[in-house]
């Protein structure tokens, strides 16, 4: 195969926008329990079926007045009932009438204000404004979280933690959201063994599944079937057919490089096709995408640190196009580096970092270790993927970088 973009590769912003240009949403839907519906993508909007909380509420304890006009201390009431949380007073109230009334519960007609607990004085069934009160009513509005037919999640929304909890109290129980893709993953090499097993000679231990999983876990994806398969193109073949006949997603770590043994790219080229190979990228550059049988295909590196970085960077924006989600990437923001780098030019890179906050807000960027793609130890506690550019050398301490953050928003 020919090599479009030259000897270094695709740059990372191209390949991804032909990716994303290639692939259209899946299109499929399914039905979810509010429960089970954390990650997932709508696939209509949710609308509200009546409003919420529904009636008018005591945004506090202490006490429904009759009328609406602002009193002065010394005013005073007849107290005539109580109004509770899901017990409200049903009698409308007359002037020179009182409810006590605590938070949530319904204000009933004939008030229109409610005054703080602290500020009156309670003797028997007489009430009395001590003091000066402000002009907030303390009532909460009917449609105050929804009016009837509002929309409340768009088509196409990730729902997070604050979209399934105002859901909830718009009693929505269930949700069509739309079906994740479903993503074979293939991991190739003679020397991989699973864990707990005694190592032979040039053997070690496979973690690429394992690390893939979890991130893609992570992100809201699951791997579907999964195969680990030695470097002979018989078996791999079968697993590559296999997996494009029962996945929306092909994904293989190893094996798109030029070795002997390398044999994932060339069967892809059999099976479908290679679209592009390589990225100028810093870990990364032995990556492939393409199609199997007609489904996308992402073939990535065989290290670890760099099939996780590519995933990122390639895979899990393909994920949510797939998915018919908004594509969402990691946010940026701008670090200084807490001491020297050490590195030469030539390929741009994504560098492991801890985020460090200094005590007066700066923002700092801890190299800790080798950045060598085969070292999983340089993601453990990385929050930060520095984007340091191809023309840049040994970096001073100091030197202001942009960097991905990769710790996940909670809501």
């Amino acid at each position: 195969m020919t090599e479009p973009y030259g000897r270094e590769g695709l740059p990372l912003e191209q390949a991804r926008a032909q990716i994303l240009e290639a692939l259209q949403p899946l299109g499929l839907a399914e039905s979810v329990p509010l429960a089970q519906a954390l990650g997932r993508t709508t696939a209509r909007a949710v609308l509200a079926s009546a409003a919420v909380p529904g009636f008018r509420a005591s945004i506090m304890d202490g006490y429904a007045i009759a009328g609406g006009e602002l009193p002065q201390p010394g005013a005073r009431w007849r107290l005539v009932g109580v109004s509770a949380a899901g017990a409200p007073f049903t009698a409308a109230l007359a002037e020179g009438e009182a409810v006590r009334i605590l938070t949530g519960a319904v204000v009933p007609d004939g008030s229109e204000r409610v005054l703080p607990q602290e500020l009156m004085a309670v003797d028997g069934d007489q009430l009395e404004l001590l003091q000066v009160c402000g002009a907030n009513p303390w009532i909460r509005h009917p449609e105050e979280e929804a009016a009837p037919a509002q929309e409340l999640v768009a088509a196409g929304q990730r729902l997070g933690v604050a979209e399934l909890g105002r859901l909830a109290s718009c009693g929505v129980q269930q949700l069509v959201v739309m079906r994740r893709p479903r993503i074979g993953l293939l991991i190739s090499g003679d020397e991989l063994l699973p864990p707990g097993q005694e190592r032979g000679p040039g053997q070690i231990w496979e973690s690429n599944s394992a690390l893939l999983s979890a991130l893609l876990q992570r992100l809201g994806f699951a791997v579907a079937q999964q195969r680990v398969v030695v470097d002979q193109p018989e078996p791999l073949r079968a697993a590559l057919q296999e997996l494009a006949a029962a996945c929306d997603v092909v994904v293989s770590t190893g094996g798109v490089s030029a070795g002997d043994s390398d044999w994932i790219r060339p069967l892809v080229e059999e099976l479908g096709a290679v679209r592009f190979w390589k990225l100028f990228l810093k870990p990364g550059r032995p990556f492939a995408w393409g199609e199997v049988a007609g489904v996308p295909f992402f073939g990535l590196p065989g290290n670890p640190v760099a099939a996780a970085i590519t995933a990122l960077q390639l895979l899990w924006p393909a994920l949510q196009r797939l998915e018919g989600a908004e594509i969402e990437l990691l946010p940026r923001l701008k670090v200084r580096l807490e001491a020297a780098l050490r590195r030469g030019a030539g390929r741009p890179e994504l560098a492991r970092a801890r985020l460090v906050v200094a005590p007066d807000g700066e923002l700092w960027a801890r190299v800790e270790g080798t950045q060598a793609s085969s070292r999983i130890g340089s993601l453990q506690g990385a929050d930060l993927l520095l984007e340091i550019p191809a023309e840049l050398g040994p970096l001073e301490a100091g030197t202001e970088l942009w960097a991905q953050l990769l710790r996940l928003p909670v809501l």
